[in-house]
């Protein structure tokens, strides 16, 4: 229980962090809003990473989760759990800023943006592309064979998905975690929610493919 409610806190946090600095920030096409939201989403994750990472490993996104279970690196009932988990913190947050920040603000959630120019698949495409780059950074950061470099691998993967975010905003708006996507589409509804879908099969077609290039090149 320690290691699901440690998700849950975590999914929390970056979800509450990182929209709501999107929120706060009016993110859109600008630099310095794309920046900052960018910088918000990776410097959760590598605060977090450092703070629970030791209890639950610190997926605190469903895709990741995915990834792991398919390279063997967590049962299917942990990761059923951890999944879970991580809906229901991004879910709370997702709340709260609702109740901050009003549904209207659109409190960070995700869409076809100017980039995929009303393309569903292209909007896919880049979701699946995007979470198979990250999670393949996560499965290597955190592979047992890297010895002392290790230590390091919140680092990495917090610094990997600001490089994400700068890239994925101008498309999506960035999700390549279907939680964080979860989250505030329930409470804003309407096209956020009917688009959901696409921050869910998009992340998780990205992990698939990202775990089986991974044991494609693992080292044992």
């Amino acid at each position: 229980m320690k290691k699901y409610l440690a998700e849950c806190i975590g999914t929390f946090v970056l979800t509450f962090l990182g929209c709501g600095a999107a929120v706060s920030l009016h993110c859109g096409y600008d630099p310095a809003s794309v920046i900052g939201t960018a910088m918000a989403f990776g410097l959760a994750v590598i605060a977090m990473a450092y703070t629970i990472g030791g209890i639950s490993g610190c997926h605190i996104n469903p895709a990741i989760t995915l990834g792991c279970l398919l390279t063997k690196r967590i049962s299917g009932k942990d990761a059923a759990c951890y999944m879970l988990a991580q809906v229901v913190g991004a879910c709370i947050a997702g709340g709260i800023l609702a109740l901050a920040y009003g549904t209207a603000s659109g409190i960070g959630t995700n869409g076809i943006g100017a980039g995929c120019h009303g393309s569903i698949i292209r909007a896919v495409g880049i979701e699946a592309i995007l979470t198979a780059l990250f999670v393949f950074v996560v499965l290597g950061a955190t592979h047992k064979t890297n010895g002392e470099t290790s230590k390091f691998a919140g680092l990495a993967i917090g610094l990997s998905l600001i490089l994400i975010h700068l890239v994925g905003i101008h498309f999506t708006g960035t999700s390549v975690n279907p939680a964080r996507s979860i989250g505030p589409a329930i409470f804003v509804g309407g096209d956020a929610l009917a688009n959901l879908w696409i921050f869910i099969v998009g992340p998780f077609a990205g992990a698939i493919v990202s775990a089986l290039v991974w044991k494609c090149i693992e080292e044992k």
